[in-house]
Formats: structure tokens, sequence, C-alpha cells
């Protein structure tokens, strides 16, 4: 339960613009593709699954990889380490500056936006699409796979010499 401090920072109104702007460009780009006629019948599962891995990774890329603390920074504060090669933030400020930051700071928020900017993308030049998605997906891959080995290390029991 939100404290009442914290409930009456809940910037409703800069949520309400957000929520606005990513349905009308959403809107925006599914008529312009539509015009084009390059909105698709449906996505394959393949590229599904794709852009699905390319977007949970950069949506964590953005809200917590420390290279990418930039973007954050003037919407977040520094709150110490994460998961590993990761840091974790503190959203600061009101209003507007308070509803970016959260959004930000949160990878299932920023999920959508990534997500919705990979379908259009896909519509629109598929090929490079797939591309990029490629490089994040490999990149997400590869991290599950570090995560699993150091714990499968730590886990090992060591041999006994005989």
């Amino acid at each position: 339960m939100p404290s009442p401090r914290e409930a009456s920072e809940r910037p409703l109104g800069a949520y309400a613009v957000l929520t606005g702007a990513h349905v009308a460009g959403i809107a925006a780009a599914a008529a312009a593709i539509e015009r084009r006629r390059r909105l698709p019948e449906k996505i394959d599962w393949q590229d599904l699954a794709l852009i699905s891995l390319a977007t949970q990774k950069l949506a964590r890329d953005i809200t917590h990889d420390k290279v990418t603390a930039w973007i954050r920074a003037p919407f977040s504060s520094y709150q110490g380490k994460g998961q590993p090669g990761e840091e974790e933030s503190v959203v600061v400020g009101r209003g507007m500056r308070r509803a970016i930051g959260q959004l930000l700071v949160c990878p299932f928020c920023i999920g959508e936006w990534i997500g919705a900017g990979f379908v259009i993308s896909h519509a629109l030049a598929p090929r490079r699409t797939r591309f990029v998605a490629t490089i994040l997906a490999v990149h997400g891959l590869a991290d599950f796979l570090q995560i699993a080995y150091v714990a499968a290390a730590e886990r090992r029991v060591p041999r006994a010499t005989a």
C-alpha cells in the first residue's frame, strides 16, 4: 500500500500526456504504414520471438545498464549496484520529469514503447529491424548464459583429491 506521500506524488496528468503521445504515435505510424500499403496482415512467430527478445534486452539496457546511466541521469538518482553490469536508480522530480523518470527506470513500462518501435520498424524495414533485433537478442541471451554459468560455477562442489 503506497504511503499518502507516494500517492500524492503520482503525476497523473503527466502520465496522461505520455500515454496520449504513445497512443497517438502508434496510430499515426499505423496510418502512415497503411497508406504505403506496408501494414502486415500478421507478424510470423519467428519475428515475434526475435522482437520480444530484443525489446526485453533494450528495455533492460535503458533502465539498468551502467553505460546508459546518462539517459536516466536527468530524471533519476543513482541508488547503487544492481544485477551484474547493472545499477539501480530512483526517480527524482515532479510532474513530467517524474513521469519520464519512471518510464526510464522501469523495464516493464518502457518495454511497450520499445516494442511498438520495433513493430513499426519491422513494418517499414523488416530486414534492418531483424538485423538490429538479432544483435540485441544475442546480447540478451549471452547475458542469460553468463549469469547461468556463474550460478553453476558457484554451486559446483570441489572434487575430493585421492
